[in-house]
């Protein structure tokens, strides 16, 4: 019923608006002929303060006033024809409102106590110190700072490095350039062209090491020359020579043809540097066994020792020359190596020794030391040309250098004594090797013999190898027989 009420009050105002509206134009009038001031009256009533109050919302009332309600919808009709307003929109808000105040507090924790406090601009604001090291200043990037720092420097130190190796090696070659193409036929082949190509150059295999390859000479193969500077382009390196100082060296091997040495083993060089290829070479530590001698016998300095395997070899190389040059530059010469048995270092197996004995060729050995202990220029490499021509006066004298009868024997001796401790050492290991073999050789034929699908020929290949066992047995038992019979 109130419902009902309220609607009929909506168009009975409706129609009073639409009407006084009509009057206004009746005549005929057009819209746009009145100005603003012709709404004004519309502003006049809503700005009438007797409107306001009769169309003020009445209060609520108690359940227990119903009749009391009924008899006010009357006048609140006038009121709404009146003011153009009514309080059954004001009525429809407020139970809105009431119906969404009355929430469930258990649901919706909290609210009440946010719409008693509410938000309060009046809190200071608190500025929080930010710590030390949580603020931008180059405090802060120390760590980048020295890892950039670091890597610069590994990178200019890289640069000079390599460049000075580069220096020293050219300068090298310019002043032994002019002695090697007069002794050699081909100097710096590559190795890239089936036929060699003197290419007039240093190889360069790493940033600290350098090759030069030389052949077409007479009684010799050819001669790889091997700069070895330090890792000079290696920060690491450089910081660990500071502890340990280390120098460069020149290290050069001379292969001989096979007619052109005689069968002998001698060395010379530093005691530090005999006691070491005593302990790692593998013919120095098997044909020189007694230790390091001193060569003041022919005038060399106390700081230099000879390992030969007999007296008449030492005899024959440390000719006058010979010990000029090794005199004269005592302080460049690390090692001199001459063999014919020459096989490398030592062979350390897991499995014990190898079973053949190691390949050998008849090898001159030189390495100097290039003076400057590290500290190197390149006008230090024109000192070592004498040494190259003690490299080169060498393999003449070698080959000219043949030993008498007694020594050559003695030489003879040697060697199969050497091959005989070889194959002792290595017969239990030859042993299990062919025991090893027999016995895949058995295991081959047994399964030749079951793969085969026809039963007759199975029967009679087991047959044959029953036979060829018996054999063997027989054999053997005859042999017993044949030396029991001797040792009667």
């Amino acid at each position: 019923r109130g419902l009902n009420q309220h609607l009929n009050s909506c168009r009975v105002v409706f129609s009073s608006v639409s009407g006084r509206y009509n009057d206004d134009f009746d005549d005929g009038e057009d819209l746009a002929d009145f100005d603003d001031n012709d709404f004004a009256e519309f502003e006049d009533m809503n700005d009438d303060p007797a409107a306001e109050a009769e169309t003020a919302p009445p209060p609520r009332a108690s359940p227990s006033s119903q009749p009391e309600e009924d008899e006010d919808e009357d006048e609140a009709t006038v009121e709404l024809e009146d003011g153009l307003d009514g309080d059954g929109f004001e009525d429809s808000e407020t139970q809105d409102q009431d119906m969404y105040s009355k929430y469930d507090q258990e649901e919706f924790e909290g609210i009440g106590d946010m719409e008693k406090t509410g938000h309060s601009m009046k809190d200071p604001l608190i500025i929080h110190t930010v710590p030390a090291h949580l603020q931008n200043s180059w405090e802060s990037y120390y760590m980048e700072i020295l890892m950039v720092t670091g890597l610069l420097a590994y990178i200019m130190n890289y640069l000079i490095g390599k460049n000075k190796n580069s220096r020293l090696a050219q300068a090298w070659f310019n002043s032994h350039r002019e002695l090697l193409e007069s002794n050699f036929s081909l100097v710096g082949d590559d190795g890239t062209s089936k036929e060699g190509v003197s290419t007039g150059k240093l190889n360069q295999e790493n940033e600290h090491i350098y090759n030069l390859w030389c052949s077409g000479r007479v009684c010799c193969e050819g001669m790889l020359i091997q700069l070895k500077f330090l890792k000079r382009q290696d920060l690491l390196n450089v910081l660990a020579r500071m502890m340990r100082p280390v120098g460069d060296q020149v290290q050069i091997k001379v292969t001989l043809n096979e007619d052109d040495m005689d069968t002998f083993v001698f060395a010379v060089g530093t005691k530090k540097a005999m006691a070491k290829l005593q302990k790692e070479m593998q013919d120095l530590s098997e044909f020189c066994g007694d230790k390091p001698k001193s060569g003041a016998k022919f005038g060399l300095p106390d700081s230099l020792s000879i390992l030969s395997e007999m007296g008449e070899v030492t005899d024959g190389v440390m000719d006058n020359k010979m010990v000029h040059y090794i005199t004269n530059n005592a302080e460049k010469i690390e090692s001199i190596h001459f063999s014919d048995q020459f096989s490398g270092p030592k062979v350390m197996q897991e499995e014990g020794q190898p079973l053949k004995l190691p390949e050998t060729k008849k090898t001159l050995l030189f390495t100097f030391n290039v003076p400057g202990m590290g500290n190197t220029s390149p006008k230090d490499m024109d000192s070592l040309l004498p040494l190259m021509n003690m490299v080169i006066y060498s393999i003449d004298k070698v080959k000219k250098l043949r030993l008498n009868r007694e020594g050559k024997m003695k030489a003879d001796r040697n060697r199969a004594r050497v091959e005989e401790n070889f194959l002792k050492q290595t017969h239990a290991q030859r042993q299990e090797a062919a025991q090893t073999r027999r016995e895949d050789k058995k295991r081959a034929e047994k399964e030749r013999i079951m793969n085969e699908e026809d039963p007759e020929r199975q029967r009679r290949l087991e047959e044959a190898a029953q036979r060829r066992e018996q054999k063997k047995i027989e054999k053997k038992q005859m042999k017993m027989k044949q030396i029991k019979v001797k040792a009667m």
